[in-house]
């Protein structure tokens, strides 16, 4: 595929339904009351069903390092995106408008963490069909780090909240699939089942894309983040320049499978993630710093998404 117009269409359309969810906040279609009771929702109902759907549809497992490859390299890499931003937000910070902790800990949780959920897994399924169940099991190796690494960063102290990621729905439902899957076929799962697992599913990402557009309105409504642009274009060397070039290298240079490299390829491309503000927020650390990452990321991303899907292609397939 080395046409562009195919990924700047399917790039655009998620950030079209993502822009209907926005809309809808502005006209009062989708209020703030209503956020807590969707994500859960979607947490722990909708995307276990669509999780379990796609594994147990999706093809076997090469071997028990196919399996266990993309979690390892989830964690790896967006530690190492943690451990960067908050690098930078410690040396350099002050020169950026960075001035104290609560800033530095805000930009360096928000930029070491890229969007894995709502924007990569449509493209997935658009782009790279067999490789969407490594993508689901990369985002466990994601979670982990953001509860364990992430959380230790915003919250200045030991990460301790990793367990949650074991006990949640979604972490449940993939470990569940991966345990079926050697012993059952589609033609083995009752066909009632598959049924709901997959009509609860497909309303995952939609509605996941249509809450994120809504609070990303929250978040342009603000203005305070384009009172300082060094802190955005920061974040974009970082979270969309400098580690994708990382990703792509690593990839190379361990010669992981076909799969495996489109799921890296699609990570790479990612903006900074909306979830991390909740954190923020939790920790009470500085929100304005976290919504000036996410927005110029996002911006960004209409142009660097396309542009790295496109140049990762030609770079993977040599």
């Amino acid at each position: 595929m080395t046409d562009i117009w195919p990924i700047f269409a399917s790039v655009s359309g998620v950030f079209l339904v993502m822009l209907v969810g926005a809309s809808c906040r502005r006209f009062g279609c989708l209020r703030r009351e209503s956020d807590h009771s969707l994500a859960s929702l979607i947490t722990n109902a909708l995307l276990p069903a669509y999780f379990i759907s796609r594994i147990l549809a999706g093809p076997q497992f090469d071997s028990s390092f196919s399996a266990w490859q993309p979690p390892v390299f989830g964690f790896v890499m967006t530690s190492l995106g943690f451990g960067i931003s908050f690098l930078v937000a410690k040396s350099i910070g002050p020169k950026l408008g960075l001035m104290n902790d609560s800033q530095q800990r805000s930009f360096a949780l928000c930029v070491g963490i890229c969007n894995y959920g709502y924007v990569p897994l449509p493209l997935a399924e658009s782009f790279y069909p067999d490789s969407l169940v490594s993508l689901i099991l990369h985002n466990v190796g994601v979670d982990l780090s953001l509860w364990s690494v992430g959380v230790a960063i915003i919250s200045g102290g030991g990460g301790k909240a990793w367990h949650q990621v074991l006990l949640s729905p979604p972490f449940l439902a993939v470990f569940i699939a991966c345990c079926l899957k050697p012993f059952l076929g589609p033609a083995e799962i009752p066909a009632m089942l598959l049924f709901v697992f997959d009509t609860l599913g497909n309303c995952a990402i939609p509605l996941g894309l249509l809450l994120s557009g809504a609070i990303m309105m929250d978040f342009l409504a603000d203005t305070s983040w384009m009172k300082s642009y060094a802190v955005g274009l920061t974040a974009i060397l970082i979270r969309q320049l400098l580690l994708p070039c990382l990703m792509i290298g690593i990839a190379l240079l361990f010669a992981v499978g076909s799969p495996m490299k489109e799921v890296v390829l699609l990570q790479a491309a990612m903006p900074a993630a909306v979830f991390p503000i909740v954190l923020v927020r939790l920790y009470d650390r500085d929100t304005t710093i976290s919504i000036q990452v996410i927005v110029s990321t996002s911006l960004a991303g209409l142009v660097l998404i396309p542009a790295w899907l496109l140049l990762g292609q030609l770079i993977l397939s040599t």
